[in-house]
C-alpha cells in the first residue's frame, strides 16, 4: 500500500511531539481532538505501522514516528519559507530587479539610485548587466532582465516605455583648445578633433547620432576609453574632446581646465526611458524604482 502523505500530516506529527499529547496538539492545529484522532489512525493503517507508544504519558512516537518526525523537521521550515516568499511576491515586497543599460554613462545616476532603492527594498534581487547592453530588449522580452534603460523608445508588444528625464548633450574640451573661443559647436568643428568616447557602438553615442552622422562628418580620429575620470583628464591635457551627459559634467564646469558648450545654437535635447514589462509596471518594488530613477538624476544635473 503506498502512503498518500500530505503536509497536514508532517504538521501533526510534530504538534503532537512538540505538545505531548492529542488534546493540546488539537488545540494548536485548530481542529477537534476526534478529528486528530481520526487523522492519525488514517495515517498509521496507510503506513502499516504504529506512529506512536500508545498508554504514554506524555504520548511518545514510535521509531517509525520519528523517522516521519525528522522528515516533517526538514520539509516543514521549506514549506514555510516557500510560502512567505509567495505572499512577498503577491504584496511586491519581494523580486527581481535586474537590469540592462543602453548608456555608458549612466552608470553616474544609476548607482545613486540603487543605493536608495536598497533601503526601502532589501529583499528584491538588484543585478546590473550591462554585457546585455546591445541585446537588452530582446532579453527583456525573455524574460532575462527586468528594467532597460535606453534612449530609443520602439513599439514592442508587452513592453512599456516609462520615460525618465531629460537631458543635454554637452561638448567638452580643455579651456586651452581653439574651439573654447566658440559659442557652441557644429559637427565640421570635429573635422580636426580627436574624439574620446566610450567603447560602445556609434548607434549608442548621443554625438553621432544628434550632430555628426546626419551631417556625414567624421573627426580626425576617435579614441575610445572605458572611464569618464580618464576621459575628463584626456581632455583636461588637450588630447581630445567629447561629447557627454550634463549629468556627468556637474563638477567640471566651474573648472578652469575646462569649457563646456552646447551642440548647435540652440543645443540638443535627449530623453531617457526605461523599458519595462507591462505587467511588471506597477509592481510596488519597480513603481519606486521607476520614480528614484525620475527624480535622483535631475539632483545630480542641478548641482
Amino acid at each position: 500500500m503506498r502512503m498518500h502523505l500530505e503536509f497536514r500530516h508532517l504538521r501533526t506529527i510534530k504538534a503532537i511531539h512538540d505538545t505531548g499529547g492529542l488534546g493540546r496538539a488539537a488545540d494548536v492545529l485548530n481542529i477537534t481532538q476526534s478529528a486528530l484522532s481520526h487523522q492519525i489512525k488514517g495515517l498509521e493503517e496507510q503506513a502499516g505501522v504504529e506512529l506512536f507508544v500508545r498508554r504514554s504519558k506524555p504520548l511518545k512516537l514510535s521509531a517509525a514516528g520519528v523517522r516521519l518526525l525528522r522528515l516533517a523537521e526538514q520539509v516543514l521550515p521549506q514549506v514555510a519559507a516557500l510560502e512567505e516568499e509567495f505572499a512577498g511576491l503577491r504584496s511586491g515586497k519581494t523580486g527581481r530587479l535586474h537590469i540592462a543599460i543602453e548608456c555608458h554613462a549612466c552608470f553616474e545616476w544609476l548607482f545613486p539610485v540603487l543605493e536608495a532603492f536598497r533601503h526601502n527594498w532589501g529583499d528584491v534581487d538588484v543585478d546590473i548587466r550591462p554585457g546585455l547592453s546591445f541585446e537588452a530588449l530582446p532579453a527583456l522580452g525573455r524574460e532575462e532582465v527586468d528594467l532597460v534603460v535606453s534612449s530609443d523608445p520602439d513599439d514592442l508588444p508587452g513592453v512599456t516605455f516609462v520615460p525618465l528625464f531629460d537631458y543635454e548633450p554637452v561638448f567638452l574640451a580643455a579651456a586651452s583648445n581653439p574651439l573654447a573661443a566658440k559659442p557652441f559647436v557644429e559637427a565640421e568643428d570635429f573635422r580636426d578633433q580627436t574624439l574620446l568616447t566610450y567603447p560602445v557602438d556609434r548607434s549608442r553615442l548621443d554625438v553621432f547620432t544628434e550632430l555628426l552622422s546626419p551631417a556625414r562628418v567624421e573627426p580626425r580620429a576617435i579614441r575610445q576609453v572605458e572611464l569618464t575620470a580618464v576621459i575628463l583628464m584626456l581632455v583636461a591635457a588637450d588630447r581630445g574632446v567629447a561629447v557627454l551627459p550634463d549629468w556627468v559634467l556637474r563638477e567640471v564646469r566651474s573648472n578652469a581646465d575646462y569649457v563646456t558648450r552646447p551642440l548647435t545654437a540652440s543645443g540638443k535635447s535627449k530623453r531617457l526611458y526605461a523599458a519595462v514589462r507591462s505587467d511588471d509596471v506597477e509592481k510596488p518594488y519597480m513603481a519606486h524604482v521607476l520614480k528614484l530613477m525620475r527624480t535622483e538624476p535631475v539632483k545630480l544635473q542641478r548641482r
